[in-house]
């Protein structure tokens, strides 16, 4: 099968084409024929890209774990799938991605593909709706009535922050560039601040949850906003947080879950929530999707790779 993988070179990390054995999918295992793949920029120095579970260096490795596609086989003690199925979701950040005519997933980490949605923008769905959902409602456990501020409303995670939000019925303030202030507006944000011409944290107060997509100043800038039951969550990690305890807690990473993933399509073909594809490039361009060197149609939105059918 065509594969992108990542090499190093002097410039940094980079995506090069391979031709790689196609997997074959173990017990528990379901074999997907991918359509398209999203795209996560810093992905390329993430550690899982770059060093195996057990800690020794990695090489090679299939970027993109999050995709929409068709089920192409099934391993001995799947159930609830079948061959053909058209799916969305993600894999394990230390298996080759979706960069790729074909990877390998979990069932669990899967559900059927939103109905209403093009396998490309299916594919620019799973991390940001989960990590929004997760962030908002498994750790903040934001409350309706309660006041949301979110940072990099426009951004992937953002977007759908700022949308389940709303429909939970949040008063949501959110910062974004001024390109992108009426578009969070229409999202579902009651306030939008640009974030480089001004202060949020002189216009914000008495904030009962942060959903922090920016970290560093901004997170840092963030806790005074919030009221004495307040609660920060971040996306946003570097090594200066090692000695911050407060930071540390407030991070997290999102995980597959299928029931959210069900329930982020129901509300996507309801209507309810939607998704935005900044622009969609062929694989053999995914490096340059990566590499943030190709111009975006939309100044939001996911990029995302189509594989052409096999």
């Amino acid at each position: 099968m065509k594969a992108m993988r990542v090499n190093t070179s002097a410039e940094g990390p980079v995506l090069t084409e391979a031709e790689l054995p196609q997997p074959t999918p173990g017990d528990g295992e379901l074999l997907i024929r991918v359509r398209a793949a999203g795209v996560t920029p810093p992905e390329l120095l993430w550690y899982p890209t770059t060093h195996t579970r057990e800690g020794a260096q990695r090489l090679g490795a299939v970027p993109g774990h999050e995709f929409s596609g068709v089920i192409a086989g099934r391993g001995k003690g799947v159930d609830g799938f079948h061959t053909g199925q058209e799916i969305y979701g993600l894999n394990d950040w230390f298996a080759d991605g979706a960069t790729a005519e074909c990877c390998l997933t979990r069932p669990q980490n899967v559900a059927a593909k939103p109905a209403s949605l093009t396998h490309e923008a299916a594919a620019s769905v799973p991390i940001g709706a989960l990590t929004a959902w997760q962030g908002l409602f498994d750790r903040a456990k934001l409350q309706p009535g309660e006041r949301v501020l979110v940072h990099g409303a426009a951004g992937s995670v953002g977007t759908f922050a700022v949308q389940l939000a709303h429909l939970h019925g949040a008063r949501v303030l959110a910062t974004a560039s001024s390109i992108n202030l009426k578009f969070v507006k229409e999202l579902g944000a009651d306030e939008a601040f640009d974030y480089r011409t001004s202060r949020f944290e002189h216009e914000v107060e008495d904030v009962d949850v942060v959903f922090d997509g920016v970290g560093g100043e901004t997170r840092d800038r963030s806790w005074g906003t919030l009221n004495p039951g307040g609660r920060l969550v971040t996306i946003a990690s570097d090594s200066a947080d090692a000695h911050d305890q407060r930071a540390k807690e407030a991070f997290f990473i999102v995980e597959p879950n299928q029931k959210q993933l069900i329930e982020i399509a129901r509300l996507l073909d309801a209507g309810k929530l939607k998704t935005f594809v900044s622009v969609a490039v062929p694989l053999t361009e995914a490096s340059d999707a990566y590499t943030r060197s190709l111009g975006n149609k939309l100044p939001y939105g996911k990029v995302v790779v189509v594989v052409p059918k096999q």
